[in-house]
């Protein structure tokens, strides 16, 4: 895993083999990066990674220039790592371990991008939860955006708020966002 873009560009980023995560491919983090440089100021949004893994969509923005970032995963070992990094590239990332759901019922954190990484292997009704608890808490600022990455197989267009998606291989990015 490496960073794509920014202070930290180049950086390889070693996880433990251990974690149960399913990294961003960097072809698609580089994609979903070059869509998001066209509509913000890296160094003026807040971020929220949900799902966070190895970290490495925090890392990216942080690299970016992002100065308020919270990555959420309810695996211990992905927040240790998360940490560990952060600290050592000295990075501005806080972590939150929490189930990702329960976040989201709970939370006040309002932020420009919120970035979706959950198991491919969820249901239409988990990953339609994620949107519908963004737009019913009022999690996304008004410009702001929810980029749900998921298998291709997994059709999220019919949800409110849908705006496009992506296909990077295997992989679909949807977009969500406030439609006045």
């Amino acid at each position: 895993m490496r960073i794509i873009s920014g202070q930290f560009k180049g950086r390889r980023i070693m996880p433990p083999k251990k974690l149960p995560v399913r990294p961003t491919t960097d072809m698609a983090k580089e994609a979903i990066f070059n869509i998001l440089n066209n509509l913000y100021y890296f160094d003026e949004i807040s971020v929220l990674d949900l799902f966070a893994g190895t970290g490495s969509i925090s890392f990216e923005f942080a690299s970016r220039g992002t100065e308020n970032i919270t990555s959420v995963d309810e695996n211990f070992g992905c927040i240790k790592f998360i940490n560990n990094t952060a600290d050592e590239f000295q990075m501005p990332i806080r972590t939150v371990k929490s189930d990702v759901f329960k976040f989201l019922e709970t939370t006040k954190l309002k932020s420009d991008v919120i970035f979706v990484d959950p198991p491919y292997a969820y249901s239409l009704d988990e990953f339609s939860k994620i949107p519908e608890l963004v737009f019913q808490n009022d999690l996304l600022d008004d410009e702001g955006l929810l980029i749900v990455e998921h298998a291709e197989q997994m059709d999220l267009s019919h949800l409110p708020y849908f705006s496009y998606f992506k296909k990077y291989g295997s992989s679909l990015f949807s977009f969500f966002e406030k439609i006045e």
